[in-house]
């Protein structure tokens, strides 16, 4: 599979604006409220704690590989996208 890395950049990219902070600065981490909105919809286990991973639950790892290849794979058909 050939990842589209320029659609990697812009999401990144804009991810970083979520944690955009005086006025120019933005955390190198995912946003805290979205890590525990995802841990409520099921998707990884709870997130708080000191470990810098989190752990995916199996339907969070089914539905995150979708969304990749949805998203960032060249050339994936999105018919045939479903995993």
């Amino acid at each position: 599979m050939e990842i589209d890395t320029e659609k990697i950049d812009e999401a990144v990219l804009a991810l970083l604006y979520l944690t955009l902070h005086d006025d120019v600065r933005a955390w190198k981490s995912v946003d805290w409220d979205a890590m525990n909105r995802l841990y409520e919809k099921g998707f990884i286990e709870n997130p708080v704690g000191k470990v810098k991973s989190v752990v995916f639950t199996e339907r969070g790892l089914r539905e995150s590989e979708r969304l990749f290849k949805r998203n960032f794979v060249k050339g994936w058909r999105k018919s045939t996208s479903q995993v």
